[in-house]
């Protein structure tokens, strides 16, 4: 590691590309947030389920869907996909009209740009929407000497059956923790518990079960257990959510041997809570941010250019990133994604190791929907 813990790398950013902000540490902690999930995005990307994924997405609470809350990416089913040839810059507008009348009939056209005429990628573009169905976009190569691109077009169902969040709240200098951590942790741990029809109860003996409702009779087992039961099924469970919590350690989780009230709130709301550890974190920074490669300098290039006093825009999150830098992502995280899973411990579930979620994304992807 190029320093001893993220948080001594926080403190480094601040003095160096965040002193023309108002608050250098926050500002500086608000940039290793975003890197989260651009690790998580792009380890996803790799893992196979990039036609799945939409981003910000709002996943409505089970048996209230008038209340939704935001989470950082979703997985859905994919109920079509083809591939276009599309000329540059690639809007919403162009794609639809690639689109036979069949896929764009009866959604709302959107205004985003798959890649605009400066060279900013936003992943996982939504193209058009309507209640059942998304129409998402992504960018697969692009022919410089034509100005022509490769995309491929997915038309997902809107009801997802995984959800990611990332949780990371840095330490105020002088504080021993986060003053903020609690209440993240059940910010996360609320969505985690009331989003998917299996729900999670406890009997007075402490035991973690989860109850289902299936064709109106209540079914309840060791939670595990039912989980594994409706992730074996041919066809998804209906509402099911796929839990996954991805967090970060800062002086506020802890480790995964030594967890702390917050972490315990999550590991027992998530069915999946992944600690991104120090030595991952700056394994990704010191490769990509800090001693780039050539291959990879466009990474550091697109964090600094939107850090930087009088920047016009940020092309370094998960959502809108310079093309270059995404190509060298991309590239990183195929060279090194077996190193990448082991930047991972698994909170819960006890006893499980990373290639298992990788596992269960895939069988759920492959899945067709109820009633669809």
């Amino acid at each position: 590691m190029s320093y001893k813990s993220i948080d001594t790398l926080q403190e480094a950013l601040s003095q160096s590309m965040f002193m023309h902000t108002k608050d250098a540490r926050k500002a500086a902690g608000r940039s290793l947030g975003t890197i989260v999930e651009i690790i998580t995005f792009y380890f996803l990307r790799q893992w196979g389920v990039l036609d799945n994924i939409s981003i910000e997405r709002p996943l409505p609470e089970y048996g209230n869907p008038e209340i939704t809350h935001n989470v950082e990416f979703t997985l859905h089913p994919v109920l079509y996909k083809t591939t276009l040839k599309v000329s540059l810059p690639i809007t919403a507008k162009k794609i639809a009209k690639s689109l036979d009348d069949s896929w764009v009939g009866n959604v709302a056209l959107k205004s985003n740009a798959l890649l605009d005429n400066r060279g900013v990628l936003r992943n996982a573009c939504l193209i058009a929407e309507s209640d059942k169905e998304l129409i998402v976009a992504n960018l697969l190569s692009i022919d410089w000497n034509t100005k022509t691109a490769i995309i491929d077009v997915c038309k997902q169902s809107s009801r997802a059956y995984s959800m990611f969040e990332c949780k990371r709240v840095g330490v105020e200098k002088g504080n021993k923790k986060g003053p903020q951590t609690i209440e993240k942790a059940k910010q996360g741990a609320y969505v985690a518990l009331t989003s998917s029809s299996l729900q999670k109860v406890w009997n007075e003996n402490g035991e973690k079960l989860g109850l289902i409702y299936m064709k109106g009779k209540p079914i309840v087992k060791p939670y595990e257990e039912l989980l594994d039961d409706l992730i074996d099924q041919d066809e998804l469970t209906d509402n099911l959510i796929l839990s996954v919590g991805v967090v970060s350690n800062h002086g506020n989780w802890f480790t995964s041997d030594n967890q702390n009230k917050e972490l315990k709130v999550l590991s027992e709301s998530y069915d999946w809570l992944l600690f991104l550890t120090d030595d991952g974190f700056s394994k990704f920074i010191t490769d990509l941010l800090l001693q780039p490669k050539a291959e990879y300098i466009a990474v550091k290039k697109a964090f600094e250019a939107s850090y930087s006093d009088g920047k016009k825009m940020n092309v370094f999150t998960k959502t809108r990133i310079d093309y270059s830098a995404h190509v060298a992502l991309c590239r990183y995280f195929k060279e090194n994604i077996k190193d990448i899973e082991g930047w991972f411990n698994i909170i819960a579930p006890h006893g499980y190791n990373i290639s298992g979620l990788h596992s269960i994304l895939s069988k759920l992807s492959k899945k067709s929907v109820i009633g669809l």
